[in-house]
């Protein structure tokens, strides 16, 4: 099958590449560019232990197409080092035991990102309905939930990183 050029910004880095016409989004940025925080959990768009983000909206990578990125800016979590909004979340994580093995937390992590730049202060159910397409099959959710709403907390309230914050 003839490849074609695929011309977008993932993580920032504008590139050009050559991928086949039918190419799933996960697997240019897992096999090709060895993006490997975008994890492979059902192939279906159910769990979200896939998602990226194309031009600031989460997105399932495993039901996109790399030719229809053409020309959006991707982001996958390595993409996000020093991104404040995840790096409270992350914190926040830590503290609050909101992921066990961490196959989910690539995806919970955007999802909540993406949320959290739309909303400052969001309500518990703003932030399960945000997280409702993500699964994770070890925490229960309740420590992921609150770990939302405590970077939230942290992010309005400036707290620095690293600072405990118990809203």
């Amino acid at each position: 099958m003839e490849k074609v050029q695929l011309h977008n910004t993932i993580n920032d880095v504008s590139e050009t590449h050559e991928v086949e016409p039918r190419q799933l989004l996960v697997h240019m940025l897992r096999d090709s560019l060895r993006l490997t925080g975008v994890h492979i959990g059902c192939d279906t768009s159910q769990c979200g232990a896939c998602t990226v983000l194309l031009d600031q909206q989460t997105a399932r990578s495993c039901t996109v197409l790399a030719v229809q990125t053409e020309g959006v800016s991707i982001h996958t979590i390595e993409g996000m080092e020093g991104d404040p909004t995840v790096t409270a979340l992350k914190q926040a994580f830590n503290e609050l035991h909101g992921l066990q093995c961490g196959f989910c937390t690539p995806g919970m992590l955007l999802a909540a990102r993406s949320l959290l730049l739309r909303m400052r202060d969001p309500s518990e159910a703003e932030v399960r309905e945000a997280l409702h397409g993500n699964l994770c099959r070890c925490t229960g959710y309740q420590n992921i939930v609150d770990a939302v709403l405590l970077a939230a907390a942290m992010l309005r309230q400036g707290v620095a990183v690293g600072e405990p914050c118990h809203e």
